[in-house]
């Protein structure tokens, strides 16, 4: 995890990108902002740093190879001559412009920072941020004129709202730096180009990422085996997710063979998910580990991906977040209708 606590902005240059599908300027520049007010640094760091609040890590990639990733080249040279910040920030500007080719892409202050202090998993080290802003908040402006108070409106960027943002700390260089990065736009096909397009980034293969890794084939277990097709109950998808998920809340460290003791238990269906895992690799082209530390976050991040509700016609929605055993399910005949039993000790 990243410590910010000791972390300085010594440098920090702006420009404007627009988007070039609609035929809006790049305004460059001329030269660094040198800024001396200590509060407004302050309020800077807040702006840049406080959304930067999960272990999610990433590396530049490439598929021609990492000196052909734009970014983590104009990274490099600043870490090894930190005279050429200026000439960087253009050079990662048009870049992004060259990439704002999209017509729902909007146009916003371009940030590029240089950062010392850093303390990423107990290793101090610079890094070099790259923040955009898009969107502008309306603030209320209370003012004196004369002895009466008057209102006012400006248009302005909310410290409480980044946008746009990328960390790289100067750390495992031969695998595409360390990175972490913010994109608080819509998670639609359009919002890709910040990561993907602009970025190219993968997925840092850490404990983060074997955990998000996991319990995304697990939810695919359940959504294409363990299924209405395969004659499971709802209840029992529901149970099988609950139970999935609670595995990795309670544990410090995944084991599968526990994982399989302990939550599917049935050995058909462990066979079924053996089979399911292999299809999984085979078709994400990624290796599922056996074992490995549990990331919270990435537990918290999957979490709500995890349905809990068992929807019944239109009548009922039914939350289910106990034990299998407390709900039976049922025919009437009479009444030509399934039915749901569940048993509790008290009504709250």
């Amino acid at each position: 995890m990243f410590n910010f606590e000791e972390i300085n902005l010594d440098r920090i240059v702006v420009h404007n990108v627009g988007n070039k599908h609609l035929e809006e300027d790049l305004k460059l520049s001329k030269s660094e902002i040198d800024i001396d007010d200590d509060d407004v640094r302050d309020v800077l760091l807040k702006y840049f740093l406080t959304a930067f609040n999960k272990e999610e890590f990433y590396h530049f990639q490439n598929e021609a190879g990492l000196n052909m990733n734009e970014v983590y080249c104009y990274a490099s040279e600043f870490f090894e001559n930190n005279e050429s910040f200026y000439d960087q920030s253009t050079n990662i500007a048009v870049h992004l412009y060259e990439k704002s080719n999209h017509p729902n892409i909007k146009g916003g202050e371009f940030y590029l920072v240089a950062f010392s202090g850093c303390v990423v998993d107990g290793e101090v080290c610079n890094a070099l941020g790259i923040f955009k802003s898009e969107n502008k908040d309306t603030f209320l402006k209370v003012y004196q004129k004369n002895e009466n108070f008057e209102l006012g409106c400006e248009n302005g960027i909310n410290i409480k709202k980044l946008d746009k943002g990328c960390l790289i700390f100067n750390t495992e260089k031969e695998k595409g730096y360390k990175v972490c990065i913010v994109d608080k736009t819509n998670p639609n096909k359009d919002a890709l180009y910040w990561k993907e397009d602009f970025l190219d980034l993968k997925l840092r293969e850490d404990n983060f990422y074997h955990t998000q890794n996991y319990l995304d084939m697990c939810k695919g277990f359940i959504g294409d085996v363990y299924n209405d097709e395969n004659e499971v109950a709802k209840a029992d998808q529901i149970d099988l997710m609950n139970k999935s998920i609670n595995f990795f809340k309670d544990k410090k460290e995944f084991n599968e063979d526990l994982f399989k003791q302990e939550v599917i238990e049935e050995p058909e269906v462990a066979n079924a998910f053996d089979e399911y895992k292999e299809y999984y690799q085979n078709e994400r082209g990624t290796s599922v580990e056996s074992d490995f530390d549990i990331s919270n976050d990435a537990v918290k991040g999957e979490q709500r991906h995890f349905k809990h509700v068992l929807k019944l016609d239109k009548n009922f929605h039914v939350y289910i977040h106990g034990q299998r055993k407390f709900i039976e399910k049922g025919y009437d005949a009479a009444r030509d209708l399934s039915y749901y039993k569940l048993f509790f000790r008290e009504e709250n």
